[in-house]
């Protein structure tokens, strides 16, 4: 597009305040369509449902136009029988609110604006778009395959032209004109099927082929090089002095934790508020921990003082061990709080990092033990887990399991044991290739837009703005439709989300994972078929 122009789907705060002035200045003050007040800013009446392709300059919004597909249509309010005069469709949608600021309004904007504006529609095959032109420009619109139907409407001095596009007249002018030359091809989704599941996620070409090469003995001088290579990277990634490599999931992972804490006298503290803040109490039984746990309904999140209350309850608990990022609720717990809470009461502090180890920061600087994996937000393979440490860590008396003993891995240089040359090199090439500065920013941008849409429909989400997950966004779903019958459908579909799990299914909650790459127009679509299914199950239900 134009050198130094940004074009893009608004999706943050400070886009849709700037909206909200850009509307004002143009359908107030210089088309007086509303009446004036006096905080000179002007919500539209549809704002949660449009779709708003805006133009910026470092970050100053100079031009929008907004496009939704919900009926009732303002023109539906406008015109009478509204749809006797438009020609048969199946998925029509209404192009309203184009501005550009005075004194920008060229062709480059312009221009921008309706490419990327076409480009969104042909995602969303629509085969019918409205449009209410001002009759001085009802000529420009005629130009771009609008055709004028019915009487002027609105107000005498804020008057508008109702007009149309069908697919025949876009393609026709699509075909015989320069507007939308640079317009790239419309394609299907950028993935199919669309995979919104929190594992496993889809690697990319290089990981592939770093996985299908040649096996590489773990005991060769190029391999222990290596595997301190990955470590290094892994450790700096977190701010963690230490981390040992173990061949198996999460789960190992854990055990792995729970043992370490066996051998510290004393007693504990879990905190749960999700399916994974149970498993940590399972981890500890098991082992034959002893414990205390503060149990929160699913979804809440833990409050300092409730923490606080538990530790001076009982003095001999000198070790806290809490999921970071629940994974069920798509909760991400307060580290810094934490962190604060144990350094303060000089209580060890254990992490459940699965979910959020590469996609949201992390500082486990403070953190005695922590766990993570290879897959998920490190789009490598799975298999892999991880334990981070900040302290020395010695071999462990016999009655800890060979495999599951940390200080025998940092002895060995961490290979006391067979590990994948394969599944290393993967996940080398992995870590090394992501700017994870710019994934965190992204995921959360990304995180942040989905939620509000999802809200917009209607749907309710667990997670407040203030404890969610980047990449998990768990969806309460209403009693008259159920996860299955829904899941099943988005399946076939294409869109594969998370609900097959039994904690999942017994609460009718579905969730939509970001850790695998995609992008806004993809969710769009998936939108529209949540929308859909909302909608036909509400009506089912009356």
């Amino acid at each position: 597009m134009a050198r130094g122009l940004e074009f893009k789907i608004a999706s943050d705060i400070v886009e849709f305040e700037q909206i909200a002035k850009l509307n004002y200045e143009t359908f107030v003050e210089e088309i007086p369509q509303h009446d004036a007040n006096p905080v000179r800013v002007l919500e539209d009446k549809f704002h949660n449902e449009n779709v708003y392709i805006i133009c910026l300059d470092s970050g100053e919004l100079v031009g929008m136009i907004a496009v939704r597909d919900k009926r009732p249509f303002s023109l539906d309010h406008k015109l009478e029988n509204l749809d006797s005069y438009l020609p048969e469709s199946s998925s029509l949608c209404e192009i309203r609110l184009l501005s550009v600021k005075t004194g920008r309004r060229h062709r480059k904007v312009i221009q921008g604006l309706f490419i990327l504006l076409a480009e969104y529609c042909e995602e969303m095959n629509y085969d019918l778009a409205l449009i209410s032109a001002t009759p001085s420009q009802s000529e420009l619109y005629q130009k771009l395959g609008f055709i004028p139907f019915g009487s002027l409407v609105g107000k005498e001095n804020a008057a508008y032209q109702p007009m149309y596009m069908t697919c025949e007249s876009y393609l026709k002018f699509k075909e015989g004109n320069k507007l939308l030359s640079r317009m790239r091809e419309p394609k299907p989704l950028d993935r199919i099927p669309l995979n919104l599941l929190p594992g496993p996620v889809s690697v990319k070409p290089s990981v592939k082929s770093a996985f299908v090469s040649s096996p590489v003995s773990h005991r060769s001088p190029v391999f222990i090089k290596d595997l301190k290579s990955v470590k290094a990277i892994l450790s700096s990634l977190v701010n963690s002095k230490h981390v040992e490599i173990l061949m198996g999931s999460g789960t190992l992972a854990n055990d792995a934790v729970a043992y370490q804490l066996s051998l510290i006298r004393g007693k504990g503290l879990i905190i749960s508020n999700g399916e994974f803040g149970e498993r940590l109490c399972d981890h500890a039984v098991r082992t034959g921990l002893s414990f205390n746990s503060i149990k929160l309904k699913w979804g809440n999140s833990f409050t300092p003082g409730a923490i606080e209350k538990a530790l001076q309850s009982d003095r001999k608990i000198n070790w806290l061990w809490v999921v970071h990022a629940e994974t069920s609720s798509g909760i991400l717990n307060d580290l810094e709080i934490l962190k604060k809470i144990c350094t303060a009461r000089d209580v060890l502090l254990c992490l459940d990092c699965v979910s959020s180890l590469g996609t949201t920061p992390l500082d486990l600087s403070d953190v005695y033990l922590a766990s993570g994996v290879s897959g998920k937000g490190l789009a490598s393979y799975a298999g892999l887990s991880f334990v981070f440490y900040n302290h020395e860590i010695s071999p462990a008396p016999c009655f800890i399991p060979r495999y599951l003993d940390i200080g025998g891995y940092a002895k060995s240089e961490g290979v006391p044991y067979t590990l994948s040359s394969n599944l290393i090199y993967a996940l080398k090439e992995s870590i090394e290739n992501t700017d994870f500065e710019r994934r965190f920013g992204t995921l959360r941008e990304l995180s942040l837009w989905l939620r509000g849409k999802l809200r917009h429909l209607g749907f309710l989400i667990i997670a407040s703005e203030e404890n969610f997950s980047p990449s998990l966004t768990t969806i309460v779903l209403p009693p008259q439709i159920s996860s299955r019958e829904l899941g099943e459908r988005l399946e076939r579909e294409g869109f594969f989300l998370s609900w097959r799990s039994v904690y999942l299914q017994k609460r009718n909650w579905i969730q939509i994972s970001l850790m695998d790459e995609c992008s806004k127009k993809n969710l769009l679509l998936l939108l529209k078929l949540l929308d859909d299914m909302l909608v036909s199950g509400i009506r089912r239900s009356l």
